[in-house]
Formats: structure tokens, C-alpha cells, sequence
């Protein structure tokens, strides 16, 4: 699986008033891992940015002057993530500028969910930690992401910080199978219909296998207070008891 974690900069809030992207930055990851491939530019926006917007990124329109337009870069910014998953923070904002860009260039553009498939890490956070804040910032505190030398908005930066913050949303106990309590499955979840009176299989481990899982609980651990795999097993030995008392 191709993922490209992407964040923008823009002159302003909106771009049905005007406003235009001044910088993209890209970060990509195969199977969750950083392939070391990213993608960064600054972009001329050709207009004065917002009231507020200047001091966020740090940027100013002389630095920009001299940069290309966002047309000299399309080409080469689309062969990069063509056909891979995007992962952004507040996707419909870094989208709805990017796609007006698109439009800018012609139809034959088309619009980037045309091209990708799109995961918002904002709406992922805001499922799994409700009520509660879900900015970038705010998500590098809660996974231990350090984002000290974040001073101000970066587009490369923050689509850096938002793949380690991107792991830690979905990695742990869902990529064993398992929410975060029993109380969070849904209707989607996939039933199984077990013989308890079933032999039970022993499963022999390799000793590097099973230090490699003790590993990674220990990881889990130490993120979480107890790893769900604890609670499972607690669980799944209350409810063997009983059952291996029974009469063959």
C-alpha cells in the first residue's frame, strides 16, 4: 500500500475568496514505513496574503517572488501521488485548494479524488478521541511525537509529523484486530462462530518469534498503560477454566 502523507500552506483560509496554495509538502510511505521519497515546493501565489495568515507560516511574498506558479509544478506534483492513498489533516481544506488550483489549469485536470483515495486524520481522531482537541499539535502531545522545533506551519514539517502521528492513530491494537475496548465494536465488526468443545491447536513459536511479540507488546505497553492483548488473554483464560473442567 502506497500512502503519500501531504499538508499545504496557503495565503488564507479560503479559496472561493482568492486565497492560493504558496506551499506543498509530501511525505511518502509504503506498507506504513517511510520510503525516504518526498515532495516539497514553494509556490509564487501571485497575490498578498490574509491578515494573520503571513505569521502562521513564516513566509513572506519576497521570499515567493522568485518561486514557480503552481502550473510549472502540476505535472510533477500529481505523477507523485497519482494512484496513492493521501493522508491529511482536515483533508477537505488542503483538497478544496488544491483542486481549485486544478481547476485554475483546465478541466482536464480533473480533481485529486480522481487521482487518489483520501484519509482525513482529523475525522480518525476525532472518532477515537471525542470532545477532546484533535490539532496536530495537540495529537504529537498525546502519541509522543516530538514537534519542539515546530516554531511555525511548514508544509514538509508537518506532513512529517502528521506520518508519525498517522501511525500512532492506527497502529497498536488495530492492526491485531482489536478496538480500543469491547464497548467500541460496531455492527461492522466480523463475527465468528467458535466450537468451544473443539480440540484445542498448540502453536509452537520460534524463540526469536516470541521475543519479537514480547517486543512489541512491551511497545504497547508503555503507549497505552496495558496492551489489549493482556486484557484478551485474561479474558480468554477466564472462560478456558471452566471449560477444560468439563468432562470429555
Amino acid at each position: 500500500m502506497r500512502q503519500i502523507i501531504l499538508d499545504t500552506e496557503t495565503t488564507g483560509l479560503s479559496w472561493a475568496s482568492g486565497n492560493r496554495v504558496v506551499e506543498i509538502g509530501c511525505v511518502e510511505m509504503v506498507e506504513r514505513r517511510p520510503t525516504g521519497r518526498t515532495f516539497h515546493c514553494y509556490l509564487n501565489p501571485e497575490r498578498e496574503f490574509e491578515a494573520g495568515a503571513q505569521e502562521v507560516t513564516g513566509l513572506t511574498l519576497e521570499f515567493l517572488a522568485d518561486k514557480p506558479l503552481f502550473a510549472a509544478i502540476a505535472d510533477e506534483f500529481l505523477a507523485f501521488i497519482d494512484g496513492a492513498e493521501l493522508v491529511i489533516h482536515n483533508a477537505a481544506f488542503d483538497v478544496g485548494f488544491l483542486d481549485h488550483e486544478l481547476s485554475r489549469l483546465g478541466p482536464h485536470y480533473g480533481t485529486i479524488a480522481d487521482r487518489c483515495s483520501i484519509e482525513d486524520t482529523l475525522l480518525l481522531a476525532r472518532q477515537r478521541f471525542p470532545g477532546q482537541r484533535n490539532s496536530l499539535d495537540a495529537l504529537c502531545r498525546r502519541f509522543g511525537v516530538d514537534n519542539t522545533h515546530r516554531q511555525l506551519h511548514g508544509a514538509l514539517l508537518d506532513a512529517q509529523l502528521l506520518a508519525e502521528v498517522y501511525i500512532g492513530l492506527t497502529s497498536g491494537q488495530g492492526e491485531i484486530g482489536f478496538e480500543a475496548g469491547v464497548e467500541a465494536a460496531d455492527a461492522s465488526a466480523v463475527t465468528f462462530e467458535v466450537d468451544l468443545q473443539a480440540p484445542r491447536p498448540r502453536v509452537t513459536v520460534a524463540s526469536d518469534e516470541w521475543e519479537a511479540h514480547e517486543a512489541r507488546l512491551a511497545q504497547l505497553r508503555k503507549k497505552a498503560g496495558k496492551a489489549l492483548w493482556d486484557a484478551w488473554t485474561e479474558a480468554e483464560a477466564a472462560v478456558a477454566a471452566p471449560l477444560e473442567a468439563l468432562p470429555a
